[in-house]
């Protein structure tokens, strides 16, 4: 079975996507991966800038939050509206296409904050950037979840998270040997900010140009519903009953929230240990590769049978708060190695978090899909709030105590997934549904569908 290629699908159509195989989603799904590396390498860039900014421009720990409030309070507002609606009306394409087109905008515009040296322009660059990165990502963490076979979803989004991870090991890097390389001077090192990224908005625009020409599957809500019909025997439940769902969401608020806090602070909370800036620019990268890494490590674990994604999330996120608190209790090199720790056992939460909470959804789904990247806001609420203590403080050990109590809050979540939804879940895990030919979505009608003009699912909505 092939796709067609569609610019424009109908949310209430059977497609070709619902019913995908394993080697049929490689291609797609290996296309999509390119923008996880994309938006991996724009957070961890902001991680050196948040550090950098303080002494370039001369502000406060809390103030330097500002770039992180900006760039996921375009999550908040995007996902739950424009960005949700785009694909729920247009489909993948159009949602990839239009995520592009206003990240390229927001890269150009750092190009006037650079050469006013304005905080504030930044800032609302980075707005306009995590606009569009919010709209590729309420796109592309769906598709990844949905295309293929529903037994390989955690792998397929962990695989494409370790790619994101990638990007945000080599921002640092090319951060401290490039953009402030044995230099603080604000107008080179600012200069370089610029350039980089018109550079990525460059790239950008080629992307574009190959997501409009690429032949690309579309899922719609209805596919999703059949898939659920064939895996659990019946259709998803209102809306207003999907809890597993709720509860994925406040934990991907928490730990979001918690994961950018630690990133955000970690220069400091480096340099307060004893070490130098530029060396502790370094140490991030170290945590990010780890990150990134572990992502790969926790993807392979989960082809494992007794490996269940529910289990890992389990202990990823309790670890994260296990060395956290060590952190946060102990002073000097020690304390760096335990954060770093913190980003390593932090790589399989996001990725895990957001299919489990997709799973059983069904005609619900990218809308629950939009609320999870929604979700990812928590990077507004909580750096302020770390950044706030750090700046009353005087001391980021201290304020480190804040993203860890969020990790125990975002830890609500593995245990209602362990104890009382297993049973569901790993019923979508062990499915062969789509794994191979002749076992795909309704089968034996699947051509007749394919073929069809329009094919209206009652109660999709």
């Amino acid at each position: 079975m092939g796709y067609r290629r569609k610019i424009v699908v109908d949310d209430k159509a059977i497609t070709e996507g619902a019913g995908l195989t394993l080697r049929q989603s490689l291609i797609p799904c290996g296309l999509v991966t390119i923008l996880f590396f994309l938006w991996g390498f724009a957070y961890g860039l902001l991680d050196v800038l948040n550090s950098h900014f303080q002494s370039a421009l001369h502000i406060s720990p809390s103030e330097a939050s500002g770039l992180s409030a900006a760039y996921f309070g375009a999550y908040f507002i995007c996902p739950l509206t424009i960005s949700g609606w785009i694909l729920r009306r247009y489909g993948f394409r159009v949602t990839f296409m239009t995520g592009l087109a206003v990240l390229a905008v927001g890269c150009l515009l750092f190009w006037p904050s650079g050469v006013k040296e304005s905080f504030g322009g930044f800032c609302g660059s980075m707005f306009v950037v995590g606009a569009g990165l919010s709209t590729l990502e309420t796109g592309a963490d769906n598709f990844l979840s949905i295309c293929g076979p529903p037994r390989y979803s955690e792998i397929r989004l962990n695989l494409a998270q370790g790619i994101q991870g990638v990007g945000s090991f080599v921002a640092p890097l090319l951060a401290s040997r490039v953009f402030f390389a044995s230099t603080l001077d604000t107008k080179e090192g600012l200069k370089n900010v610029q350039w980089v990224y018109l550079g990525v908005a460059g790239f950008v625009a080629l992307l574009i140009i190959l997501f409009y020409l690429a032949p690309m599957p579309e899922v719609t809500d209805a596919d999703m519903n059949l898939q659920e019909v064939d895996i659990a025997g019946e259709e998803a439940g209102p809306f207003r009953k999907q809890y597993n769902l709720f509860l994925g969401v406040w934990s991907q608020f928490c730990y979001v929230g918690a994961q950018v806090a630690v990133a955000n602070y970690f220069i400091n909370f480096c340099v307060e240990a004893g070490y130098t800036k530029a060396f502790s620019s370094d140490l991030l990268a170290v945590g990010q590769g780890l990150y990134a890494f572990n992502r790969f490590v926790a993807a392979m674990l989960m082809t494992l049978k007794p490996f269940k994604p529910r289990f890992i999330l389990a202990v990823y996120l309790g670890l994260c708060f296990v060395f956290g608190l060590a952190a946060t209790l102990t002073h000097g090199h020690t304390s760096v190695a335990l954060l770093i720790l913190v980003l390593c056992f932090e790589s399989a939460c996001f990725a895990t978090i957001f299919t489990l909470a997709l799973r059983g959804l069904g005609r619900h789904t990218k809308r629950g899909g939009s609320m999870l990247v929604a979700a990812i806001s928590g990077g507004a609420a909580i750096p302020p709030m770390t950044g706030a203590v750090a700046t009353q403080t005087n001391n980021f050990h201290t304020a480190m105590a804040i993203p860890t109590a969020f990790y125990v809050l975002a830890w609500i979540y593995p245990i209602y997934a362990n104890l009382w939804k297993g049973t569901v879940l790993d019923g979508h895990r062990e499915t062969d549904l789509n794994v191979a030919e002749g076992n795909t979505v309704h089968a034996h009608d699947h051509e007749k569908v394919v073929h069809a003009e329009r094919v209206e699912v009652t109660d999709v909505k």
